[in-house]
C-alpha cells in the first residue's frame, strides 16, 4: 500500500474517533458481548484487535484473560486508557506488521474489523503469525447474504466513500479463513429473520 494512502486511512479514523460521542456504545453490543464470553477463558493471553474504546478488551480482562488491546486510532486508544487504566493498549498499524512476537496469543478477537481491511491476505496472515498453534481466531463481521443485497442493494452496504471494503457471506468468509491456513472454521449468521440475518460470527483454529 502506498505511504499517502496509508496516512490517509489512519487520519480518517482518528478524525472518526475523535468526532464520535465520549458515551456511544458499540452496535450490538450485547449479541458481540455474548458471543465472546462464551469463547474466552480465564488465563487466556488475548488480542482484542480493533479495540476502539476497548469495551470488549474490559470485558475479557473482567474474564480472567490477560488482554491486550491494539488500534490503529490514538484517539480511541486514549478513550480506552482512561475508561481502563489498569488494561494495556496498543497502536497497530493500519497497513504493517503486527507489534507482537510470534505466538503471543491463544485468542484473537476482532469485532467489526475485517470489514474495513484494505489487505485482507496480510492481516490474517499476521493474526495466524501472532496466535499459538492451537490458538483460536473469534471474529465478527456484517452478513450481506444475497437475499439482503439483493433487497437493499449494494450501494447500501458498500458506499463509493465508506469505510467497509469488502462483504462477506457465510460461504465467502468460510473459504478465506480456510485458505489462509485456518482449521475447524465455523460461521454462522445471527440476529434477524432467516435470510436476512445481519452478522455473521466466525470461529477458527491454527
Amino acid at each position: 500500500m502506498r505511504p499517502r494512502y496509508g496516512r490517509a486511512i489512519r487520519d480518517y479514523y482518528e478524525e472518526l474517533w475523535e468526532r464520535l460521542p465520549a458515551e456511544l456504545e458499540p452496535p450490538s453490543f450485547d449479541r458481540r458481548l455474548s458471543v465472546l464470553l462464551g469463547e474466552v477463558r480465564a488465563g487466556d493471553r488475548a488480542l482484542d484487535l480493533g479495540c476502539g474504546a476497548g469495551e470488549f478488551t474490559a470485558a475479557m480482562a473482567r474474564a480472567g484473560a490477560k488482554v491486550v488491546g491494539a488500534d490503529v486510532a490514538e484517539a480511541a486508544l486514549d478513550r480506552a486508557r482512561v475508561r481502563n487504566p489498569e488494561v494495556e493498549f496498543r497502536l497497530v498499524p493500519f497497513d504493517g506488521p503486527l507489534p507482537f512476537e510470534d505466538g503471543s496469543f491463544d485468542l484473537v478477537w476482532s469485532s467489526e474489523v475485517i470489514e474495513h481491511v484494505a489487505d485482507t491476505a496480510r492481516w490474517l496472515s499476521e493474526v495466524r503469525r501472532v496466535l499459538v498453534p492451537g490458538g483460536r481466531l473469534l471474529l465478527t463481521t456484517p452478513s450481506h447474504g444475497r437475499v439482503r443485497v439483493a433487497l437493499g442493494g449494494v450501494e447500501r452496504f458498500s458506499e463509493p466513500l465508506g469505510d467497509h471494503l469488502h462483504l462477506y457471506t457465510k460461504r465467502s468468509l468460510r473459504m478465506l479463513l480456510a485458505e489462509f491456513g485456518f482449521g475447524e472454521v465455523q460461521v454462522r449468521a445471527v440476529d434477524g429473520p432467516p435470510l436476512l440475518r445481519t452478522m455473521l460470527v466466525a470461529k477458527a483454529v491454527r
